[in-house]
């Protein structure tokens, strides 16, 4: 743990080093703009902290701010008041945006578990040791549920579409992915790679490699200063980033099934087309009451059959593309398309039972 020390002089300011075990809990707080809130979130979080008894760190991110997020972050981590809670504040060279900043902060943490929460004041830090109570009884991520959310109707009602369909595509079934107070696993969390707009996604990433996944409900306050920073201007975003979602849940290690599968559409609806074709030439329809007749020459029906045909037999070949660079990432990177638990050795378990003997 880094602290400040001064010189007998009283004029110099130089970092010391002390010796110290790697905090239990992590903080992440990414900040942009949020300089009316950050002070009283700042002591909100250390009051929690202190009288959790954790061993504590708290990392700011800020994403560039231009409203003195940045000053202020920084007078906050200089608290000479509170040497026990580690303090960092990361300052990002340009405006990332929210999953940019968190990602950083992550991969700053060092914590057995990880929480992150907004800088808006609207996250409650009293929520935190319930979460990581649920944390501990078993799972890698629990994630917030603003039962009672205090935002006007033009957010809530997109974010919860949002939240049934993401749900439904991904089989992770959470009412409010869009909360940012969640607690997570530290080991596993740092595996991730995060960008775009993906983390709201991390329960699913999480659920992919094996994680246990369950919600809670937090408090959710009114911002009291400012507007959103992060979220509105995004809503499309997010279900755009839906059909990536579904496809890194189910096909990420097996793209060519996905390919495949569009094959298979594009091919059926080029047989369908083709049969409407000889159907419309030898007027089949007659029996229906409908007397039409056309060649195939006189309806746009064989430019149609044709651009399926071309899409299925591109679709397969996307496919074999995707599978090759899929082993190339395996292969080239070590990767693994597994995560193991926990293991077990029979030189462990022999010395645990003669142990328990004795």
């Amino acid at each position: 743990m880094e602290h400040l020390s001064v010189f007998s002089d009283g004029t110099h300011l130089v970092p010391t080093v002390s010796a110290a075990a790697p905090p239990y809990l992590s903080i992440v707080v990414p900040v942009y703009n949020e300089v009316d809130s950050l002070a009283t979130l700042d002591a909100e979080l250390r009051a929690v902290l202190r009288e959790s008894c954790y061993n504590s760190e708290i990392i700011y991110v800020d994403d560039f701010s231009t409203d003195g997020s940045r000053e202020l972050a920084l007078r906050l981590a200089a608290n000479f008041e509170d040497l026990q809670i580690e303090t960092k504040v990361l300052f990002l060279r340009r405006n990332y945006g929210q999953t940019a900043a968190m990602a950083a902060g992550f991969q700053t943490s060092s914590g057995e578990v990880v929480v992150a929460l907004d800088a808006d004041g609207q996250n409650n830090p009293r929520d935190i040791p319930r979460l990581i109570e649920v944390l501990e009884s078993g799972y890698e991520c629990v994630s917030g549920w603003r039962y009672d959310r205090q935002d006007n109707t033009v957010r809530r009602v997109p974010s919860m579409v949002a939240n049934r369909i993401i749900a439904r595509l991904s089989g992770v079934y959470l009412h409010d992915y869009g909360c940012t107070l969640k607690a997570y696993r530290g080991s596993l969390l740092r595996e991730l790679r995060l960008y775009g707009d993906m983390h709201r996604f991390i329960p699913l990433y999480l659920a992919r490699i094996g994680g246990r996944v369950t919600e809670l409900k937090v408090d959710h306050r009114a911002r009291l200063f400012g507007s959103s920073k992060y979220g509105s201007r995004r809503i499309l975003q997010v279900y755009l980033d839906l059909f990536l979602v579904r496809f890194m849940v189910h096909y990420y290690t097996r793209p060519l099934r996905f390919f495949g599968n569009t094959a298979f559409v594009f091919g059926g609806l080029a047989l369908g087309v083709l049969a409407l074709m000889v159907i419309l030439k030898y007027g089949l329809l007659r029996p229906f009451g409908l007397d039409y007749q056309a060649s195939f020459v006189e309806t746009p029906l064989p430019a149609l059959a044709g651009i399926l045909i071309v899409a299925a037999v591109l679709s397969i070949f996307v496919g074999i593309l995707a599978e090759l660079l899929v082993r190339i990432l395996y292969e080239a990177q070590g990767a693994v398309p597994y995560a193991i638990a926990r293991m077990e050795s029979s030189t462990v378990l022999r010395s645990l039972d003669e142990a328990a003997i004795r």
